[in-house]
């Protein structure tokens, strides 16, 4: 039985000569990708902004306690960070008490994605889907073309972990939750308004979407995401019901065959102006040379407003610093998915260029020949020639 912790746990603490009971709140962490495994010595920070963080580790069972006298992981402006070595971070903003979270071992290949779906008590199973062309990863077939379902979980709070373990050049991708326990029932909004639901996407070493439910939506399939042919993210955000979980497969493959793509973010107007200045923050930390800094910012920029485009374009720019390839296609191919008006073809030249130079860092020629020609086509430049020329060379063209 996976974690029910109540989040009740009473503590005393001597202030000013008294005897003062408090609660104590908990959070527990787990392997992503080994059912049940409890990750033990994890760094856990509890941060609000402008005031001091508090910090603690997990023990054997992966939980990790705060007193509520010194903010709770109930307050919805404390962000929760997990950190462990070997594992990507996490940060996830609050209220937090009494869940589990999965943290994910880092990834090494280059066009790999990790989705980890966590969400409260209830429902209590909830099912992740991914669908592309001639492959549906879900509880019934575990394993497809080059993904695979690493942990299924029913009986609440997650995680459940789809792997793709490499992405297949030309190939769109559809991520999908099913409310498998009311799986039968049209109108419900428990995904919605109850389930707690976060959908987190790592790539390489990094935590680089989280996605929530909008509130008030009614159905019991929330499509989140999809994944275009050139590897750009789309947040769909569709709510729809269905009577089982085969459904839930055509109409993720009907999504994909309409080529129906379009980022439909759920974001308020506050929300595209906190992004705005988060960006501008990340700028300045970039510029001060405190990259991982800057790279939270851009982060949560994005996770504000998805379709921030110089946050990707910002984004592009700092992996090529910090040497995170994989991120580094991510950034950039939503940067040229995004880039519009007058600067447009040179974004998207500029952004091919940075995919090409990672391709050839990895010893892949063929697709770095094919981001240096795409580059050459939108913008002439003698840097994109000299690639073409020196790609053509390696293959033997």
């Amino acid at each position: 039985m996976k974690n029910t912790m109540s989040g009740c746990v009473v503590g005393l603490l001597l202030l000013a000569g008294l005897n003062i009971t408090v609660q104590a709140q908990e959070v527990q962490i787990l392997s992503a990708v080994v059912k049940d495994k409890a990750i033990d010595g994890a760094e856990v920070i509890l941060q609000k902004i402008g005031e001091t963080s508090v910090k603690t580790t997990t023990n054997a069972s992966g939980k990790a306690g705060f007193d509520k006298a010194f903010g709770g992981v109930d307050d919805v402006n404390m962000t929760l960070i997990v950190k462990k070595t070997g594992y990507s971070n996490l940060v996830v903003k609050c209220p937090c008490d009494g869940l589990t979270y999965a943290i994910s071992p880092t990834m090494a290949n280059l066009d790999g994605l990790r989705i980890v779906l966590d969400w409260g008590a209830n429902p209590r199973d909830m099912d992740s889907h991914l669908y592309s062309l001639d492959s549906h990863v879900y509880f019934q077939k575990p394993v497809g073309r080059r993904a695979n379902l690493d942990v299924d979980d029913t009986d609440g709070f997650g995680p459940e972990t789809i792997t793709i373990e490499e992405k297949i050049p030309g190939r769109k991708y559809l991520y999908a939750v099913h409310n498998f326990t009311e799986g039968n029932r049209k109108g419900t909004t428990s995904i919605s308004t109850i389930s707690r639901a976060k959908v987190f996407v790592y790539i390489g070493s990094t935590l680089v979407r989280t996605f929530y439910p909008p509130r008030s939506k009614v159905g019991n399939t929330w499509v989140v995401f999809g994944i275009g042919d050139t590897g750009e993210f789309y947040d769909i955000n569709r709510f729809s019901d269905f009577s089982n979980y085969e459904q839930v497969g055509e109409f993720m493959g009907s999504i994909i065959a309409s080529g129906n793509f379009e980022s439909i973010p759920d974001v308020s107007g506050d929300q595209k102006e906190l992004a705005n200045s988060l960006n501008k923050q990340g700028e300045a930390e970039y510029h001060k040379k405190n990259y991982a800094d800057a790279e939270m910012l851009y982060l949560d920029a994005i996770n504000n407003n998805p379709e921030h485009s110089q946050a990707y374009s910002n984004l592009g720019l700092l992996y090529q610093k910090m040497g995170k390839k994989a991120e580094g296609l991510f950034a950039n191919r939503k940067a040229i998915a995004l880039a519009s008006g007058d600067t447009k073809k040179t974004v998207q030249a500029s952004s091919y260029f940075n995919i090409a130079k990672i391709y050839e860092d990895e010893q892949n020629w063929q697709e770095a020949l094919k981001n240096y020609e795409a580059a050459q086509n939108l913008r002439d430049h003698a840097s994109y020639k000299k690639g073409i020329e020196k790609m053509k060379e390696k293959i033997g063209k």
